[in-house]
């Protein structure tokens, strides 16, 4: 390929720029996974990661994907024929309902438009009017990676109390957490699903599992296959710093230098500062003229935007123009909204320049690409972030 200068813009919604310290890490030597020096590593780890879920429980780390996660958050927890409330929210909740299907559950799969996250009182109704308790588990995409829409799910918690129903709640939260507040014990979730190539800075390759008590006597109970993906395993030796397989080591090292970054600046300073690039995103999207996908603002992800195109106009053309011209790539519509919005990732590793730089290029090449739009949106954005730099100062 022909050499391009200047540095590549990767505003997609994960996997995210990856930071120099976190990149240094990984180089390090590998080390056996089996010696003092690696279990004192994982230890540190696991200390860390309970501070990021804001929990207790212990947390399973997979060498995985996100989708990895999901399986082992079913396997784990259910037996064949068990029925599963799921939510129709976009294309990540979509698939992960697929996956339970294939499995031998029963999908209770509430249908959506995928600009809304999952109604806490559609949760309350279904759950009440499951008199026989039938109901095993309630499954939620925290942050609906394909939209940019953020489920409530401290008011699901309530909802699944209100209709005193004991199912499971599993919730993922692949695009949330380390981005969006997220409160594992306090919200009562029993199975958090995660990944390291969002938040937490790092390239695609591990997968987490937060499990509560009450999902863990599901374990012992649940009867769908599972051997690479069993907690007890896991669990077994998670207080001598060990795993039952091979980890990805180097990854690991990644992970104990994104704990500490992140631990550096403060969770509470993290989601503040997505939350600040979220809202000037939304501020150029409106000044353009343009939609967002998520229609109710008390579930705007400060993960991503994801943003209509004109009718009649194709968001993957939009797309394809503003890699050629600027070395920008933004996320791609997926599913049912394929080629109707572009997604602008604003998580991880991301300042104040670097977002601003990425809505020059998406402004520019609305121009470029005809589409019926205004001009405005960086000067929108900027004027928000300078005020908020003022507060700040």
């Amino acid at each position: 390929m022909r050499f391009r200068s200047g540095r590549h813009f990767l505003q997609i919604p994960g996997p995210t720029n990856v930071p120099e310290r976190i990149l240094i890490a990984m180089g390090r030597a590998t080390i056996d996974h089996r010696g003092p020096e690696f279990a004192e590593i994982t230890l540190g780890i696991s200390k860390g990661l309970q501070q990021i879920f804001k929990t207790r429980d212990p947390i399973v780390i997979y060498p995985s994907s996100g989708t990895g996660a999901w399986e082992a958050a079913l396997v784990n927890t259910l037996s064949p024929g068990d029925r599963i409330l799921m939510f129709e929210t976009g294309h990540f909740a979509t698939l992960w309902s697929t996956i339970a299907q294939r499995f031998g559950l029963e999908v209770v799969f509430i249908p959506g438009d995928w600009r809304r996250g999952v109604d806490p009182a559609a949760v309350e109704v279904t759950l009440k009017e499951d008199k026989r308790k039938e109901i095993k588990a309630v499954a939620v995409v925290h942050n609906e990676t394909s939209t940019g829409v953020t489920s409530r799910v401290s008011e699901i918690r309530k909802s699944i109390d209100r209709a005193a129903h004991p199912a499971l709640l599993l919730v993922d939260t692949i695009s949330s957490l380390g981005s969006i507040d997220y409160r594992h014990d306090e919200w009562g979730v029993d199975v958090t699903v995660a990944c390291s190539q969002k938040g937490l800075m790092l390239p695609p390759g591990l997968g987490f599992n937060a499990v509560s008590q009450k999902a863990q006597a599901a374990a012992k109970k649940a009867g769908l296959p599972r051997s690479y993906w069993d907690w007890e395993h896991h669990l077994d030796l998670l207080s001598s710093g060990f795993f039952p397989y091979t980890p990805a080591t180097n990854l690991l090292y990644g992970l104990r230098e994104a704990i500490q970054m992140l631990q550096e600046v403060g969770l509470e300073e993290v989601f503040a500062r997505h939350d600040r690039h979220a809202e000037a995103t939304r501020r150029a999207v409106r000044a353009w003229g343009l939609e967002l996908q998520c229609a109710h603002p008390e579930e705007y992800s400060s993960s991503l935007t994801a943003v209509r195109v004109p009718e009649g106009y194709d968001s993957n053309e939009l797309r394809k123009i503003i890699l050629q011209h600027f070395n920008l790539s933004l996320g791609a519509g997926l599913g049912k909204v394929r080629g109707v919005v572009f997604r602008i990732g604003h998580l991880g590793d991301l300042n104040d320049l670097m977002l601003l730089g990425t809505l020059c290029g998406v402004e520019i090449g609305l121009s470029l690409a005809k589409f019926p739009s205004t001009k405005g949106g960086v000067t929108a954005a900027m004027d928000f972030l300078t005020a908020e730099n003022k507060i700040k100062g």
